[in-house]
């Protein structure tokens, strides 16, 4: 291009100042339009803009082009805003060439330094038909603009637009172009765009040629960007378009990483594969041990900026490394999920042992941290094992205290040092029912709404607790306290999120059982926070009760590795099927010993008993002893119901003598113990005279037994008034009662009303 078709553009030198005739018919250029397309085309680039004015054909006029060169800044909206204008007064087009030079007159190929994005020009063929399939394998563009033309079949021409998260220069320029042409040839593009210099026109000016006037008009826009390196990959995997696209060259294999890792490559693609291509290969290479765990961060850009100074012919500069290597590390975690990585990653990695001698350690007098759970239940990056057999109420169990622990409240003397943050990955109950075990909970609401926020529960998951699955966790966790470190992880239950390793293993392998609790659960624990406590719910097999007795947790199901690697078991179980009251056993290995738990729930609430109140001594004895007591008691009191029916009273004296022997009642000391139990609990009372019947007063001390509702006779009680039976018989009302604390008789106050003495016990 020569200096003599270079204008400077300045509107302000048109000295024609007479009034311009109006056109009802013209279309008027759209500056928000071009504000949008100079964003996407130039908004991270540097340097100037060329622009060009051509005469669109078809008009009958003619005219040299006008161009001019805008900086890439914030007015270069307006200014090209201002040439659109002068150039839809001219009949000319607006273009620009998609990519920033250095200086004023240059337009050539070689002159462009940067170009941020990507485009093809459909204008010929099946233009909708070529549109989607470019949808379907390249990804939503940024821009899809029509140009204004139109083929001869009818359809709209159109430039699709890739923005790219940041200016291509060098070898990514090459890169750029070249993508550009494979695109074209693909889908049977324009295969101009092979170079840097072809111009295109601009969103939101006029379309002069060939007939009424168009706005060149942008019709769908996005905020998408794409990442260079990911576009070629796509470019790379889409075949051609059926009927339509040439083949490129066949793809090249990509090279191995030790060849990568050992060969030179310089810049100018004279080697087999770019600088772009082996930084970017040996870069995935580190990220993906690092990511591993295989190498701390430190390292792995260590070893990066080796290669950079090793192999690249010349070196990248550093702050190009660091993008490349920071672009490449937030892909990976994207498609990958979270780091699981073992070693401080800004950190080299331990290689000392820690080591202590007897003297340091009897010195050293600091404080000991807080328990996550008092007292020394649960430790600083502890994990606590909670057993039970199926149905026991272990998940009931352990949901009440992980409440009281997100609440702050102690819970069956385990206490914490303040609210906590709990994360429970449940696996067990699907949604709908633990929403409805959860609003069924019976605790106090003040403790509920203390706990809303700090206890997160998923519902029943179908996963593993395996590496995408671990990443998956980790990730939810951050979401859920993204500004606190998380206090509790609770697993319920192991069996339902079990990985046993690249072998399979099930939870009886002492390997695999292993590799679950070192590789998954303390590396998931390591990453969200290395000092939160674990809680791991698990099944017990069937043991019988001696075994049970001797050494509760045998009972845990699966390995038994499990109970050497625990820092605190909890075995809950019931000692008598037949009764309700449960035993929660308790080991530790951070504290001393404590004692095992008698609990039970009462009124919905987990409550503890007093251990000295259960029997150690035969209990299944007793207990038998207990139901025959209770026999007796309803055998005696449905005799005296039943005799005073038939018309016959008795005193204490008279009723054990008459019922001696009878009814495996035993002997009459032996009636007449049950009869002052009886008694001194309120089931039985005295009358001291009945003679209306023909009982007059005893010389006993009492009276005449009476129980609850006795009624003497069967005679039939009638209404005199209505004729009504109201029933058989005349009620026995009592006189006097045994006082329970001095056993002597007293009066009764009111015989109507049945009272039982309070705080009377067995």
């Amino acid at each position: 291009m020569s200096d003599d078709n270079i204008i400077h553009f300045n509107p302000w030198r048109d000295f024609n100042d007479a009034a311009p005739l109006g056109d009802p018919f013209a279309v008027e250029p759209d500056a928000d339009q071009i504000a949008r397309f100079v964003d996407v085309v130039f908004g991270y680039s540097e340097g100037l803009i060329p622009v060009r004015g051509f005469v669109d054909k078809g008009q009958g006029k003619d005219g040299r082009p006008h161009n001019i060169w805008i900086d890439a800044d914030a007015a270069a909206p307006q200014k090209l805003a201002t040439f659109a204008g002068w150039a839809a007064r001219e009949g000319a087009a607006v273009y620009v060439i998609p990519g920033t030079v250095a200086e004023t007159g240059q337009a050539r190929a070689a002159d462009v330094l940067q170009m941020q994005s990507l485009v093809v020009d459909l204008d010929s063929g099946n233009i909708p038909a070529k549109l989607d399939y470019l949808l379907q394998h390249l990804s939503r563009p940024t821009l899809i603009v029509e140009s204004g033309g139109r083929t001869p079949q009818g359809a709209t021409k159109l430039h699709v637009w890739w923005k790219l998260t940041e200016p291509a220069e060098g070898t990514d320029l090459a890169l750029l172009c070249q993508l550009r042409g494979e695109i074209a040839l693909k889908v049977g593009g324009d295969t101009h765009f092979r170079s840097a210099h072809q111009p295109i026109r601009v969103p939101g000016t006029v379309y002069h040629k060939g007939g009424p006037t168009r706005l060149v008009q942008i019709r769908e826009a996005s905020e998408l960007e794409v990442d260079l390196a990911e576009m070629a990959e796509r470019v790379a995997n889409m075949p051609p378009m059926p009927g339509v696209g040439v083949a490129t060259a066949e793809p090249r294999e990509n090279p191995a990483i030790d060849d990568v890792l050992m060969t030179p490559v310089h810049e100018g693609g004279m080697d087999d594969w770019s600088r772009f291509e082996g930084a970017s290969a040996a870069i995935g290479y580190f990220l993906r041990l690092v990511h591993a765990g295989r190498m701390s961060m430190d390292e792995g850009w260590t070893a990066i900026c080796g290669y950079n100074a090793a192999m690249l012919r010349p070196a990248w500069p550093l702050d190009r490394l660091k993008r490349e290597t920071n672009r490449l590390w937030a892909l990976h975690i994207k498609r990958h999920g979270p780091p699981l990585i073992r070693l401080d990653s800004a950190a080299s990695a331990q290689t000392d042992l820690p080591t202590f001698t007897l003297g340091a350690l009897l010195d050293d007098t600091s404080p000991m941290p807080d328990d996550i759970i008092g007292p020394r239940v649960l430790t600083p990056g502890g994990l606590l094992v909670l057993g039970g057999a199926p149905k026991v109420g272990k998940s009931d169990l352990l949901i009440a205290l992980l409440v009281h622990m997100a609440a702050g409240a102690p819970f069956l003397g385990f206490t914490p040092p303040r609210p906590l943050r709990i994360f429970y990955l449940q696996a067990e109950i699907q949604y709908h029912y633990l929403r409805e075990r959860m609003q069924q909970i019976g605790l106090p609401l003040p403790l509920i709404a203390a706990a809303r926020d700090n206890l997160i529960v998923t519902p029943k998951l179908q996963m593993l607790l395996d590496a995408e699955g671990s990443a998956r966790v980790a990730e939810a966790i951050r979401a859920a306290f993204p500004d606190e470190p998380l206090d509790i992880l609770c697993i319920d239950p192991i069996r339902n999120l079990f990985d046993g390793g690249p072998d399979g293993g099930g939870e009886n392998d002492n390997v695999a059982m292993m590799f679950f609790l070192k590789d998954r659960v303390e590396v998931l624990r390591d990453h969200v926070n290395p000092d939160c406590g674990v809680i791991l719910v698990h099944h017990t097999k069937k043991l019988s009760k001696h075994q049970v007795k001797e050494d509760p947790f045998l009972a845990l199901s699966g390995a038994s590795a499990l109970r050497g690697f625990y820092t605190t078991g909890l075995i809950l179980h019931r000692p008598d099927e037949d009764a309700s009251e449960r035993r929660l056993e308790i080991e530790l290995r951070n504290g001393p010993a404590l004692p095992a738990k008698v609990v039970d729930k009462v009124n919905g609430t987990w409550t503890e008993f007093n251990p000295s109140s259960e029997r150690l001594v035969r209990k299944d004895l007793g207990a038998r002893h207990d139901a025959e007591r209770d026999r007796k008691n309803l055998v005696v009191l449905g005799l005296i119901f039943d005799e005073a029916a038939e018309g016959r009273l008795y005193t204490a004296t008279q009723f054990a003598e008459a019922f001696e022997n009878q009814h495996d009642l035993g002997g009459r000391y032996s009636i007449r113990e049950r009869l002052a139990v009886l008694a001194t609990k309120g089931q039985i009372k005295f009358r001291r005279n009945f003679s209306e019947h023909g009982f007059p007063g005893t010389q006993s001390h009492f009276g005449y037994l009476v129980v609850r509702d006795m009624r003497f006779g069967r005679d039939p009680v009638i209404d005199a008034e209505t004729g009504e039976v109201l029933g058989e018989g005349v009620a026995v009302l009592p006189t006097h009662y045994k006082c329970p604390h001095s056993g002597r008789a007293r009066e009764v106050e009111n015989p109507y009303v049945w009272v039982y003495p309070e705080e009377v016990h067995d």
